[in-house]
């Protein structure tokens, strides 16, 4: 009895151990691949079953964002890594079936080849674009910036077609794309991107709006999809206090680590708001979370996406590759960045962390994936005559009328006899608006125009001021502010 016992003993360490159990599963893939190749009714090639099946099929059972690359997606990721944003320099309006230029940058391709704020480009490449849904449209836009562009271009009051070559360039597109004085000793910057360099970048800016002498800050981080996290480090650095908590990584394979303040650090005293949405994510996620869990600054918008992931891409045999999840974010306090995701492994680690946490004051913030706003405040809602003179583009056309005619200034503001004007060219393409549509949107409609002719006369940056000044969101955070 006790040799059997023993025998018992024996086979059950044998039957738990991970590398035993491992060699039996692997066998099982084996097996059902070896079923497959002799019997199934069509050959079924490895790199099919395995690259499109297998892999992938185990991969899924993880988080979204672990992913199996074959030969020619490795070689594709390598490109990437060493490719270079080209393009034509040019902001334009898209609209279903219409693009028009808003700004052509200058000494950017679209410049030199001749192209204007309020030209209307009606064929790329010979591809007609009133004939495209909204979608094709926006993919033929990014597919014509890789290579030498055909453009068929409409320019008001003239009737002749333009038609323009234009070769991509390497364009410098700053991770800090907007900056200016929102209110009265209060600046606004907006960062699209945290790249290298961000963090000085960031720094730079404020000390061209005022640096320690600003009464206060607006960060926009809405739609701003992360990037680098030591970026996200330097730019946190600026506003916190020397060795404070940044953030946290922790995962099974790897030891937790911290990362705070340098000691060196001179943060700025003023009073900060961050704005976030629905597509911040990452690293705008850890300087949101850090500024707030520090008590730092006053958080507006939309709760953020939670992407809180620590990914490495490995490299596997026969030029494959994977990218996994090693780790997750936490925010001083303790909160999981990363959102639970249902169906995944990750989804039990991070739903564990819902709850409620604590700033250093004490206030309350919940936790369980992304961050939450202290207020939660949403972009202004569109009534159907606003939404008729935008959806139309009649705004931007309107304004690339004027623009050829007036002479803008920076003074420039969207008097009553601005509107008259546009009364009449609204009624000449069958939009009339009734008079008290019309009085309840006057205000919007003068903001509206006001901005679609800075923008048109004196440059898309000239025309956000314009829409900051109305974004319910911006309006907020400068109250907050001001009452500091």
């Amino acid at each position: 009895m006790r040799f059997l016992a023993l025998l018992f003993v024996s086979l059950t360490a044998l039957a738990d151990d991970p590398a035993d159990q491992m060699a039996r599963e692997l066998k099982k893939l084996v097996d059902v691949y070896s079923t497959l190749e002799s019997e199934n009714a069509e050959p079924v090639p490895p790199e099919i079953a395995f690259y499109q099946g297998a892999i992938p099929g185990m991969l899924r059972t993880l988080d979204p964002h672990s992913i199996f690359f074959d030969p020619g997606q490795y070689d594709q990721l390598k490109q990437m890594e060493k490719s270079e944003h080209k393009g034509f320099g040019t902001i334009v309006s898209v609209l279903p079936g219409r693009v028009i230029v808003l700004q052509a940058v200058q000494g950017s391709p679209s410049a030199k080849a001749g192209l204007a704020p309020g030209d209307e480009i009606l064929a790329i490449n010979g591809y007609v674009l009133a004939r495209l849904e909204f979608e094709q449209l926006v993919q033929l836009l990014s597919e014509a910036r890789q290579h030498e562009a055909q453009l068929d271009v409409r320019r008001p009051g003239n009737a002749r077609l333009l038609r323009m070559m234009l070769t991509p360039e390497v364009m410098d597109s700053p991770s800090v794309d907007r900056a200016f004085m929102v209110a009265p000793g209060v600046g606004y910057l907006r960062v699209t991107s945290f790249d290298q360099g961000t963090g000085k970048l960031v720094k730079d800016t404020i000390e061209k709006l005022g640096g320690a002498k600003l009464k206060g800050l607006v960060m926009d981080l809405r739609d701003n999809p992360g990037g680098v996290a030591q970026a996200a480090l330097e730019t946190a650095a600026l506003f916190l206090k020397p060795e404070q908590l940044i953030f946290s990584i922790r995962g099974r394979a790897q030891k937790t680590e911290e990362v705070r303040v340098p000691k060196e650090a001179e943060p700025y005293q003023f009073p900060v708001a961050i704005l976030i949405n629905g597509k911040t994510a990452s690293a705008s996620e850890i300087v949101t979370g850090a500024l707030q869990d520090h008590d730092r600054a006053s958080v507006f918008g939309q709760p953020s996406y939670g992407k809180g992931l620590v990914q490495n891409v490995y490299p596997l045999s026969s030029n494959t590759g994977v990218a996994l999840t090693i780790a997750f974010y936490y925010t001083p306090s303790g909160r999981s960045i990363q959102h639970p995701l249902q169906g995944s492994t990750l989804e039990a680690t991070a739903a564990s962390m819902k709850g409620t946490y604590h700033t250093d004051s004490g206030r309350e913030v919940h936790g369980g994936g992304g961050i939450e706003p202290d207020e939660t405040v949403w972009p202004a809602q569109l009534d159907q005559l606003a939404m008729v003179l935008d959806a139309s583009g009649s705004l931007t056309s309107f304004a690339g009328e004027y623009v050829r005619a007036h002479k803008i200034e920076e003074n420039f503001d969207a008097t009553p006899e601005v509107l008259d004007e546009l009364k009449v060219f609204l009624s000449a393409r069958q939009i009339q608006p009734g008079i008290s549509d019309w009085l309840k949107d006057r205000q919007w409609i003068q903001s509206r125009v006001k901005q679609e002719i800075m923008t048109m006369g004196l440059g898309v940056a000239k025309g956000d001021e314009v829409e900051m000044q109305r974004d319910p969101i911006v309006r907020r955070a400068i109250e907050k502010i001001t009452q500091h």
